[in-house]
């Protein structure tokens, strides 16, 4: 099966190839003979309700400094593509909001990875809190009196932007921190939406696990250990990478969330762990897969075009 795909990401050149999961995606589908095209958001276009966007046919190379090659550009409508990868990363804007609802009127037609309809209506941080029981405790507000309250009640908090990503503005407030009036006016200013307020969890020292899962099926994981001087374990913050398994209360959380993320049509995703507790559910552009399998575990990206074309050819 030969499969004419393009990818929606971020520019190319200035992906990092090491740890970039979808270069990793796009490595397989090369191998497996699909056809490749790249394009970024700002050249998606919506003519009398049909979506068309200039594209680039790419082939790409695991060489660094030398991993891709890019064609003439060609203006061609979206449906003519049998999948169409999602991959640009956050912030999730109105801009990134947009691009869904134009990917929106080609799915399932074209096949869209992950559904662009609930990746816009399941943001990171707020799709989470439909599983309480499996979370720290967590408000989203921006109000002070309800954050006054909260902080009373838990004393160590993390505040965060509600559509923040990549560990940016992630602060931990203690009890006594006297910063905290401070850092509250600066978040007023900074950000319109709500954020998220949550019981700090000691177990962050000893890693915040990314576990992907694919077609809601648990498919690898690694657990990203903080630098002594952070609390943020993201790999782009300097966290770093370690092999791990699940154990059963993180298996629980993957059987809880699987019927929610198939039904939803969210294909690739990658959730948060710290000890007991899940964090946030990943499904704008989840990452991990080539720290996976570094650190010996099973080939994600083999996974993901094997369960697309399954889907393709039903």
């Amino acid at each position: 099966m030969s499969l004419k795909v393009a990818v929606q990401m971020d520019p190319i050149q200035r992906i990092n190839i090491k740890g970039d999961s979808t270069f990793a995606l796009l490595l397989e589908a090369q191998k497996r003979g699909h056809s490749l095209s790249f394009y970024t958001p700002d050249r998606l276009a919506m003519l009398n309700g049909k979506v068309f966007s200039t594209v680039e046919p790419l082939t790409v190379r695991d060489q660094a400094g030398d991993h891709y090659t890019l064609g003439e550009p060609r203006r061609v409508a979206l449906t003519d593509f049998d999948v169409v990868l999602l991959r640009q990363d956050p912030p999730f804007d109105l801009n990134y909001v947009t691009t869904t609802h134009l990917l929106e009127r080609i799915h399932p037609k074209t096949l869209v990875v992950n559904d662009p309809a609930h990746v816009r209506n399941a943001p990171e941080k707020i799709f989470v809190t439909e599983f309480p029981d499996l979370m720290p405790p967590t408000l989203v507000t921006r109000d002070l009196a309800e954050i006054k309250a909260f902080r009373a009640e838990h004393g160590d908090i993390v505040m965060k932007p509600l559509y923040g990503h990549g560990g940016g503005a992630v602060f931990r407030i203690t009890r006594e921190d006297l910063n905290f009036g401070s850092l509250f006016d600066m978040f007023t200013v900074t950000f319109r939406e709500a954020w998220v307020i949550q019981k700090y969890l000691p177990a962050v020292k000893d890693g915040d696990k990314r576990i992907i899962l694919i077609d809601g099926e648990y498919a690898g994981a690694v657990n990203r250990i903080p630098a002594a001087d952070d609390l943020r374990s993201n790999m782009v913050r300097g966290g770093s990478p370690a092999k791990t398994e699940l154990t059963a209360r993180e298996r629980e959380i993957c059987d809880r969330l699987g019927p929610a993320l198939r039904e939803r049509g969210l294909l690739l995703v990658g959730i948060d762990v710290i000890g007991d507790y899940i964090t946030e559910i990943n499904v704008t552009s989840p990452t991990g897969i080539r720290a996976i399998k570094n650190l010996g575990g099973p080939d994600i990206a083999v996974l993901v075009w094997d369960t697309i074309e399954a889907k393709r050819k039903g």
